[in-house]
């Protein structure tokens, strides 16, 4: 991680900011003295823009591989208005990423432009949601899905309630 940091000419301050891992945090990774979950390490890697999938020794095994529930990583907190828990592979990241988004009444996921030609596929499973792209706008029920440009301000939001959806990331 220092290495990375370095490289970019960034100062803790600025990992910590990119990535909103504390700044003491992200020291204690650099120094060896922590080991950090897979979400602050999934935060911190984008942050740097590091490969995840790099950090990873090996490639997977053959056959059947199972991530139980409770196992998989998740982005944000239990308990807040949203949890992003990662379905895809680390070795996905960047290019077809696939999340389960869970939303409180209120909840929403507030996004900066990504690379120029990504595009996101929302599909609700449960609940009501509002998608933004730009200035375009519409809203969903169970079953419906929106495809639509992530190279610009975008948002999905919860409405009347608690929502679910499965998010796909395409990066061109």
């Amino acid at each position: 991680m220092r290495e990375a940091r370095k490289a970019r000419g960034l100062s803790l301050d600025a990992v910590a900011k990119l990535s909103g891992v504390s700044r003491s945090m992200v020291s204690q990774i650099e120094r060896g003295e922590s080991s950090p979950t897979v979400a602050t390490l999934w935060n911190l890697t984008q942050a740097l823009q590091v490969d995840f999938a790099g950090l990873l020794e090996g490639r997977p095994a053959p056959g059947i591989q199972v991530v139980r529930a409770e196992a998989a990583p998740i982005i944000g907190g239990r308990g807040r208005d949203l949890v992003i828990r990662i379905l895809s592979p680390a070795e996905a990241v960047g290019e077809h990423e696939v999340y389960d988004l869970v939303f409180g009444a209120g909840g929403e996921l507030v996004s900066d432009p990504h690379s120029p030609g990504c595009r996101e596929s929302l599909t609700v499973i449960a609940g009501q949601m509002r998608v933004v792209s730009g200035e375009e706008e519409t809203r969903l029920g169970p079953g419906d899905t929106a495809r639509y440009p992530a190279d610009r301000p975008h948002e999905i939001s919860a409405l009347d309630g608690t929502a679910r959806g499965i998010l796909i990331v395409q990066d061109s």
